[in-house]
């Protein structure tokens, strides 16, 4: 159940959070991903970036944050959780927050997006938005404004208007 309610101050302040991981790992060298996972109080409990230079192609933050949860939180705890991510999930990150059953999904910019920044050039999987994956949560975004603009040219200079080979 997507939500298309304005984020709030409160997801914006997450949000720019998730910029600065994605601002990391774009200085790293891996593609420009960050995500964070708030609890039920509006702590930060765990924070990842991209790192699929590092490790693999299936190194994103969302996967690892989804793992992370179901090692170290209660059902319940994870249900309560909201993941804030820049880019929204992946089909694969989609369904590890699913089955790990965490709660409310607030990302900065979608996957459509990236798809007409980057030239909607060809990719190995087909995106799908995440509410087609996981249908019983709440999901906000895009963002708007600067700090779209903001993920927007780093996707842009880390790509080079092409998205690069998995291999």
């Amino acid at each position: 159940m997507k939500i298309k309610d304005e984020l709030s101050q409160n997801d914006i302040r997450h949000l720019e959070h998730c910029l600065s991981l994605a601002e990391e790992a774009f200085k790293a060298g891996d593609a420009p991903f960050g995500s964070i996972l708030v609890d039920a109080d509006n702590e930060v409990i765990a924070t990842a970036r991209n790192r699929i230079n590092e490790l693999t192609a299936l190194a994103h933050p969302e996967l690892e944050l989804a793992q992370w949860a179901a090692e170290n939180l209660s059902t319940a705890e994870r249900k309560r959780t909201t993941m804030y991510t820049s880019g929204e999930h992946c089909p694969m990150c989609a369904a590890a927050h699913g089955w790990a059953g965490l709660g409310t999904i607030v990302y900065l910019s979608s996957a459509k997006q990236l798809g007409e920044w980057l030239g909607n050039v060809s990719m190995p999987i087909r995106f799908v938005p995440a509410e087609e994956i996981v249908p019983d949560i709440i999901i906000k975004g895009p963002a708007s404004g600067p700090i779209l603009e903001s993920i927007k040219n780093l996707q842009l200079e880390y790509h080079g208007g092409r998205f690069p080979d998995a291999t």
